[in-house]
Protein backbone atom coordinates (compact mmCIF):
# COMPACT_ATOMS: atom_id res chain seq x y z
CA UNK A 1 0.00 0.00 0.00
CA UNK A 2 1.33 3.78 -0.57
CA UNK A 3 1.92 6.43 1.57
CA UNK A 4 -1.44 8.13 0.03
CA UNK A 5 -3.44 4.94 1.06
CA UNK A 6 -2.08 4.48 4.31
CA UNK A 7 -3.01 8.19 4.92
CA UNK A 8 -6.60 7.21 3.67
CA UNK A 9 -6.91 5.07 6.67
CA UNK A 10 -5.63 7.37 9.09
CA UNK A 11 -8.44 9.39 7.67
CA UNK A 12 -11.12 6.60 7.79
CA UNK A 13 -10.24 5.29 11.56
CA UNK A 14 -10.32 9.05 12.30
CA UNK A 15 -13.91 9.30 10.51
CA UNK A 16 -15.16 6.27 12.64
CA UNK A 17 -13.65 7.37 16.01
CA UNK A 18 -16.33 10.54 15.36
CA UNK A 19 -19.59 8.35 14.58
CA UNK A 20 -18.02 6.23 17.61
CA UNK A 21 -18.04 3.02 15.22
CA UNK A 22 -15.70 0.71 16.89
CA UNK A 23 -16.61 -1.79 14.38
CA UNK A 24 -15.41 0.08 11.21
CA UNK A 25 -12.38 1.84 13.71
CA UNK A 26 -11.30 -2.42 14.12
CA UNK A 27 -11.36 -3.27 10.32
CA UNK A 28 -8.21 -1.41 10.29
CA UNK A 29 -6.51 -3.41 12.64
CA UNK A 30 -4.76 -6.83 13.22
CA UNK A 31 -5.75 -9.36 14.84
CA UNK A 32 -2.24 -9.04 17.17
CA UNK A 33 -2.66 -5.42 17.15
CA UNK A 34 -1.20 -2.80 19.92
CA UNK A 35 -2.64 -0.23 21.83
CA UNK A 36 -1.03 2.45 24.05
CA UNK A 37 -3.33 4.94 25.69
CA UNK A 38 -2.03 7.87 26.83
CA UNK A 39 -2.47 7.47 30.16
CA UNK A 40 -2.22 4.29 32.74
CA UNK A 41 0.12 2.99 35.30
CA UNK A 42 3.35 2.45 33.16
CA UNK A 43 5.72 4.83 31.26
CA UNK A 44 3.91 3.78 27.87
CA UNK A 45 0.64 4.41 29.47
CA UNK A 46 -2.19 1.33 29.43
CA UNK A 47 -1.11 -1.35 26.73
CA UNK A 48 -3.67 -3.52 25.12
CA UNK A 49 -3.12 -6.35 22.69
CA UNK A 50 -4.71 -8.21 20.59
CA UNK A 51 -7.77 -7.26 19.24
CA UNK A 52 -10.53 -7.90 21.41
CA UNK A 53 -8.48 -5.91 23.80
CA UNK A 54 -7.89 -3.04 21.64
CA UNK A 55 -11.46 -2.33 21.10
CA UNK A 56 -11.97 -2.72 24.49
CA UNK A 57 -9.38 -0.28 25.72
CA UNK A 58 -10.56 1.91 22.68
CA UNK A 59 -14.29 2.01 23.53
CA UNK A 60 -13.72 3.09 26.89
CA UNK A 61 -12.65 6.21 25.14
CA UNK A 62 -16.56 6.39 24.51
CA UNK A 63 -17.39 5.55 27.82
CA UNK A 64 -15.25 8.16 29.41
CA UNK A 65 -16.01 10.45 27.68
CA UNK A 66 -19.22 10.34 25.52
CA UNK A 67 -19.38 13.27 22.70
CA UNK A 68 -15.70 12.83 22.25
CA UNK A 69 -14.79 14.50 18.80
CA UNK A 70 -11.21 14.83 17.18
CA UNK A 71 -11.28 17.85 15.03
CA UNK A 72 -8.32 20.29 13.62
CA UNK A 73 -6.83 17.18 12.21
CA UNK A 74 -3.76 15.91 10.07
CA UNK A 75 -2.24 13.04 8.68
CA UNK A 76 1.12 11.53 7.26
CA UNK A 77 2.66 8.15 6.54
CA UNK A 78 6.05 7.44 5.44
CA UNK A 79 6.59 3.59 4.48
CA UNK A 80 4.99 1.58 7.50
CA UNK A 81 4.43 4.70 9.99
CA UNK A 82 2.08 7.06 9.89
CA UNK A 83 1.27 9.97 12.16
CA UNK A 84 -2.10 11.73 13.07
CA UNK A 85 -2.25 15.34 15.17
CA UNK A 86 -5.58 15.90 16.09
CA UNK A 87 -8.03 18.36 18.93
CA UNK A 88 -9.91 15.96 21.18
CA UNK A 89 -12.83 17.71 22.70
CA UNK A 90 -15.92 16.75 24.88
CA UNK A 91 -16.72 16.24 28.41
CA UNK A 92 -16.03 13.35 30.80
CA UNK A 93 -18.53 11.56 32.17
CA UNK A 94 -17.27 13.25 35.92
CA UNK A 95 -18.26 16.45 33.71
CA UNK A 96 -14.50 17.80 33.12
CA UNK A 97 -14.34 19.01 29.52
CA UNK A 98 -11.60 18.11 27.69
CA UNK A 99 -10.02 20.54 24.71
CA UNK A 100 -6.26 19.41 24.36
CA UNK A 101 -4.13 18.62 21.17
CA UNK A 102 -2.88 15.07 20.36
CA UNK A 103 -1.25 12.59 18.15
CA UNK A 104 -1.02 8.78 17.49
CA UNK A 105 1.60 6.93 15.93
CA UNK A 106 0.74 4.29 14.15
CA UNK A 107 2.42 1.03 12.45
CA UNK A 108 1.21 -0.37 9.32
CA UNK A 109 2.00 -4.05 7.77
CA UNK A 110 2.74 -4.78 4.73
CA UNK A 111 -0.95 -4.96 3.17
CA UNK A 112 -1.56 -1.27 5.23
CA UNK A 113 -3.55 -2.69 7.94
CA UNK A 114 -2.45 -1.27 11.65
CA UNK A 115 -0.22 -3.07 13.66
CA UNK A 116 0.06 -0.47 16.86
CA UNK A 117 -1.56 2.77 17.85
CA UNK A 118 0.31 4.61 20.76
CA UNK A 119 -1.49 7.45 21.38
CA UNK A 120 -0.26 10.77 23.55
CA UNK A 121 -2.25 14.13 24.71
CA UNK A 122 -0.64 17.37 26.12
CA UNK A 123 -1.07 17.83 29.45
CA UNK A 124 -3.03 21.12 30.30
CA UNK A 125 -2.33 22.80 33.64
CA UNK A 126 -4.22 25.83 35.32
Amino acid sequence: MSDDGRVGVLRDVLDAFNRHDLDAIMSHFLEDCVFEAPRGPDRWGCRFVGKEEVRRGLGARFEGIPDVHYGDDDHFACGNRGVSEWTISGTTVEGVSVDVRGCDIWTFDANGLIARKDSFWKIRET
